[in-house]
Formats: structure tokens, C-alpha cells, sequence
């Protein structure tokens, strides 16, 4: 079996859910998160693609219904016993088989938690659920019952994350000792995860992101390599990953002549970074980190130019993206505790003088403040 932590630390978080789960009088869940699925029992696949669902009671007992493509997959990754397929056919109706199983859980006529925010859970699947499950009991959305107890990272967890963070440092070695003009952007991609790879780490989340030229005004990743010119400008945010944990980072590299305006806007991103982690404390609001962020650009004059969001917590994530709730904006009261990890950006986008400017990386929380991952210099990259 391919399991990443021991199955006592699994069982504590099934536990530490059972009891949310009581406080919540639910009988039984409906999980359809890969990331609650992984949480709590080790299963990893993308297969969530399709229809699948872990059925979690309040005794314990746990149920998946998958697809014949998954079922070796969890008895290979997961500590899941009880694994049920429903058959690939036309006009196949897997929400239909939810009811039979829930009423051996007992739990006909009771509350019924249900992860209604996953990517798996298309709308179609919504309405399909839906009626599946009409008048069978009460639902309810649990959609961050697990997701609240995956924001405090435990010791394993921790050393995944400081690995991940280890290998997102080399994938910025590989670009900052690659990019410089006359070379492609795709062979700058290619060193960075290389360089996650070969340190024995996965994909992320979602794409490494990359853009040169007014490329590098953009915050996501877009389809279309280009060579960098001799003055140019290029933007990276990218994660280390490891075991499915995620750090990430982002810098902007300047190359040759670099307007006034650029170095000033790396002057207040720098300043603005160190103001974010100085704010993050535990036992206080994550909003005070947006608000060190907002109160930092504003005053160097440059509200216009950043975003209403300056991070978001990180952890073990799948595709389409590896940002995790919550995230750093005006007013989030979720409060910052020991252990948790975040990524903090401050991106810097002029489009009137057609420069970027970005400087990010994780942090854990600890007992009095917070702690840098990564051990990369934060000064600007201008070859």
C-alpha cells in the first residue's frame, strides 16, 4: 500500500470529523473533496473527475462508490475497505445507489452532511444528488467541516510541507540561473519542474504560472511561449510539491533597462511582504494581513495597481488549483492559529506603464508569528 502517513494519524482525523460531525448532529457524510478524501484516508486519484463519493457515519464506518478504474487505486493508496463500483453504461444514474447505502448506515429520515463545494460536484451532479436524495432526509452543507481541521497542519504534515518548500527553492534556482534573454520561456518551465521533480516531488495543483513582455501582467497561466527579448520582464509563481503538499513562490525578473516606476514597485512589494508577515500572528483575524498589505501599496501610491487578495492558506490540494481556504482579503475573520500555512503574494500590475512587479512565498504560523519556508533571498533578479 502507498500510504504517506501512519493509519493512527488517519484515524485521529476520522475522529477529530466524527466529532464535528456530532456537534453538527449529522449521521452520516456525503464526501465528495478528493482533499477530504485524501485527508482522511490516504485514497489519491484524479478520478474525482467522475462521479465518486466516500460515505463517512458517525460510527466510523466508511463506504466509497467509484468507478472500476479506481478501485485498485484505492485499495493501493487508502486505508478504505468497503469500496463499491458502479458500472460505465449509458444512461448510468451512480447517485441512485447513494440511498441503499445510507440506509445501512441508518440514516434514512436523518441529517445528512454533504461536501456541495468540490470540483467533482458539477452542477449536473448537484441536481442529480438532488433527486437522488429527495425526501430521503436532510441535507446539509458540510462543504468545510474537514477543510476547517486540514488548516492546522500536524508534525507529518509540517515536514511534508518544509520538503515542498525545499524543492520550490530549487525550481527557482533552475529559472533564475536559466532566464536571460535569447532563452524560451519553455525551457525555463521545464527547469523548474524538472527540478521538483527530480527532488522527488509531484505536480501541482494548478499550472506554474508564467509570462514575459506583457505577459507578465497576468496572474495566470495562458497557452503560447515566447523567447525573451534583451529588456524584458518576466513573472513566475510556481509551488514546490510534495505529497501532494504544496509551497509556492513568485518573483518578477527584470532584464536589462528597468523603468523607475519597476524598481519602485519591487521596493513597496518587498516592504509590503515583510508588513503581511509581521501581521500574521496567531489568535488574531487573518484580515490584519490584507490589511498590512492594502495599508503598504497604498501608501507608496500603488492601490490602483494591486489585487483585493494577498494569499491563501496551503496544504494538500488536486487539480484545478492548489489554493486552499481561506484566503488573505478585507474583513476574513478566521483566525490564524499555530501550525497553519500560508502563501503571501503582493502582485503589482501597471498596465499604464505596462510593468509587473511580484514577490511571494509560504509561511508557517508559529507560536508567536510566523516563520519563512523557503530560504531564497527576496531581492530583485535583474540580469
Amino acid at each position: 500500500m502507498h500510504i504517506h502517513f501512519s493509519e493512527e494519524e488517519l484515524a485521529a482525523r476520522r475522529a477529530a470529523t466524527i466529532k464535528k460531525m456530532e456537534e453538527a448532529q449529522l449521521k452520516a457524510m456525503l464526501i465528495f473533496r478528493q482533499e477530504t478524501m485524501f485527508y482522511l484516508t490516504g485514497y489519491d486519484t484524479f478520478g474525482y473527475v467522475f462521479f465518486q463519493c466516500l460515505i463517512l457515519g458517525e460510527d466510523g464506518r466508511m463506504t466509497l462508490l467509484t468507478r472500476s478504474a479506481d478501485l485498485r487505486q484505492a485499495q493501493h493508496t487508502s486505508v478504505i475497505k468497503d469500496i463499491r463500483v458502479w458500472k460505465d453504461q449509458e444512461g448510468a444514474f451512480p447517485h441512485m445507489l447513494l440511498p441503499d447505502i445510507l440506509d445501512e448506515y441508518g440514516a434514512r429520515g436523518k441529517r445528512i452532511g454533504i461536501e456541495w463545494e468540490a470540483y467533482g460536484m458539477t452542477g449536473k451532479s448537484a441536481l442529480n444528488l438532488g433527486m437522488a436524495l429527495d425526501s430521503y432526509g436532510t441535507l446539509t452543507d458540510a462543504s468545510n467541516l474537514v477543510s476547517e481541521l486540514r488548516l492546522v497542519k500536524s508534525p507529518a504534515e509540517i515536514a511534508y510541507v518544509r520538503k515542498a518548500a525545499e524543492l520550490g527553492d530549487a525550481a527557482l534556482d533552475a529559472a533564475a540561473d536559466l532566464a536571460a534573454p535569447g532563452v524560451n520561456e519553455g525551457s525555463i518551465l521545464a527547469a523548474m519542474q524538472g527540478a521538483v521533480f527530480e527532488g522527488g516531488g509531484d505536480y501541482p495543483g494548478n499550472e506554474f504560472i508564467i509570462g514575459s513582455g506583457q505577459g507578465a501582467l497576468l496572474c495566470r497561466y495562458f497557452t503560447g511561449r515566447r523567447t525573451l527579448d534583451q529588456n524584458d520582464q518576466l513573472t513566475l509563481e510556481w509551488a514546490g510539491v510534495y505529497r501532494r503538499y504544496h509551497a509556492a513562490l513568485m518573483r518578477t525578473f527584470v532584464f536589462g533597462d528597468m523603468p523607475q516606476v519597476q524598481l519602485d514597485m519591487y521596493k513597496a512589494a518587498h516592504e509590503a511582504l515583510l508588513a503581511c508577515q509581521e501581521a500574521l500572528k496567531p489568535g488574531d483575524p487573518i484580515s490584519t494581513v490584507f490589511d498590512a498589505h492594502a495599508r503598504t501599496l497604498d501608501a507608496h501610491g500603488f492601490q490602483e495597481h494591486r489585487l483585493n487578495a494577498c494569499g491563501y492558506s496551503l496544504g494538500t490540494t488536486f487539480a484545478p488549483n492548489w489554493m486552499d481556504w481561506p484566503m488573505f482579503y478585507e474583513g476574513n475573520p478566521v483566525i490564524a492559529r499555530p501550525n497553519m500555512v500560508f502563501f503571501m503574494h503582493m502582485i503589482l500590475m501597471n498596465s499604464e506603464a505596462g510593468v509587473a512587479m511580484t514577490l511571494g512565498e509560504t509561511v508557517l504560523v508559529t507560536e508567536t508569528g510566523c516563520e519563512r519556508l523557503s530560504k531564497a533571498s527576496l531581492d530583485l533578479v535583474h540580469k
